[in-house]
């Protein structure tokens, strides 16, 4: 059965959680990828879908289409700051937000920002939505580095989410990923959230699991991966087991079926 870790957040439960992963990574295969598009290709869609964590702890259900707002934008901006905060010790948090958020908008006046970006949101937003923005990125870059810093392993913020496309399926997996720890030649992620867990976060991180797996090239799981809730001071973790990876694969699956249902019944 998979296994579910739950512990209250502690610097110290979250190094041993660490320190406890397995060190044998799994690995997908070239058979696995080919099986789960086969399962996905039988998930007929007459438009390219996108599937994540949250529509399988949603069970598929439609979310509307994605918009930017300070919510939304608070973890992009927050990351990229807190990379940059690493990479020049002398600026603090709040600085490198504000740096962080100053490059966006000089990517629009400099032409290199696509329509629908985060960069084209913050240049058409009002000094106000601005301010939040920048206040939700600093909250959620002190979190985020805070909790960083109490780790005893090598680490280093995630430049970005994990994509994978589904060979002729129409259909592109998201993992999330906030942290990568390095332990030796396995590695541990850590995704960050705000709120408290609900009660499909397992699957959630087994989703993320599975798609991060699919996304690296040589097939490597990550021996464990991490779902941290600060403002509700829980750990979650699920090992990188092939019986985890499987369960994360038909979630997915799943989800696109509940999906595509959904979809259907609400077209008649």
């Amino acid at each position: 059965m998979s296994a579910l870790t739950h512990r209250r957040y502690s610097r110290n439960v979250l190094n041993r959680l660490i320190e406890e992963a397995p060190t044998e990574p799994q690995s997908l295969t070239d058979d696995h990828r080919r099986s789960l598009s086969a399962r996905f290709r039988g998930v007929a869609s007459a438009e390219h879908r996108r599937l994540d964590a949250w529509m399988v702890e949603r069970a598929g259900q439609p979310m509307g289409a994605f918009r930017w707002s300070p919510t939304t934008a608070k973890r992009v901006v927050g990351n990229a700051a807190l990379r940059r905060a690493l990479n020049d010790p002398t600026l603090t948090r709040f600085d490198a937000v504000d740096i962080e958020l100053t490059d966006q908008l000089l990517r629009v006046a400099s032409g290199y920002a696509r329509a629908g970006s985060l960069a084209s949101y913050l240049a058409q937003s009002s000094p106000s939505v601005l301010g939040l923005v920048s206040a939700e990125a600093a909250n959620w870059t002190t979190q985020l580095g805070e909790a960083a810093e109490g780790i005893d392993a090598p680490w280093s913020v995630a430049t970005s989410d994990a994509y994978y496309d589904v060979a002729r399926a129409r259909t592109t997996l998201r993992g999330r990923r906030d942290l990568i720890i390095t332990r030796g030649l396995s590695r541990i992620l850590l995704r960050v959230r705000a709120g408290a867990p609900g009660k499909s976060a397992g699957p959630g991180l087994r989703a993320d699991l599975t798609i991060d797996a699919l996304a690296e090239p040589t097939g490597l799981a990550a021996t464990r991966v991490l779902g941290l809730w600060p403002e509700a001071g829980v750990v979650l973790s699920v090992d990188g087991t092939m019986e985890d990876l499987r369960s994360g694969a038909r979630d997915l699956v799943r989800t696109a079926v509940a999906h595509q249902r959904q979809r259907l019944a609400h077209a008649a």
